[in-house]
């Protein structure tokens, strides 16, 4: 009797327990994205996407600290926006609008800082922020 008394008491402290820890990728944000996982909102995807997932991958180009950090570009279907992460803004991230026919991308005056995307080089892109490149 007193075995059944503490296994039970042991199997309802357990259960209790395992209702108030949180869940390893548990953490949806508004959109249903788990950051936990690497997860985070595209607006032009309308989706959740891997930042480090996406083919236009930039690197930072003069970090702060011993670490550097990337961000990724993700083009809308007609290639007249971009979408681009920066890991220290206030929002996820920033959509571009091309300018006339050309290949630059640049922010909104809804936004303080200045965002634009360049090609750089063959094959690559630039991004500038208030006019120096933070990421190519």
């Amino acid at each position: 009797m007193k075995k059944t008394i503490l296994f039970s008491a042991l199997f309802i402290g357990a259960f209790a327990f395992a209702q108030k820890a949180p869940m390893v990728g548990g953490d949806k944000d508004v959109h249903g994205c788990r950051g936990s996982a690497g997860y985070t909102y595209s607006q032009l995807r309308n989706d959740c996407v891997r930042v480090f997932e996406q083919k236009i991958k930039l690197k930072e180009v003069n970090p702060a600290g011993s670490s550097t950090s990337m961000t990724a570009v993700i083009f809308s279907k007609n290639m007249k926006k971009a979408e681009i992460f920066i890991p220290d803004g206030s929002a996820k991230s920033i959509i571009l609008d091309r300018q006339g026919k050309g290949k630059i991308w640049k922010s909104g005056t809804h936004i303080k800082e200045s965002y634009v995307l360049i090609p750089y080089k063959k094959t690559g892109y630039q991004i500038k922020k208030d006019d120096v490149v933070i990421y190519q």
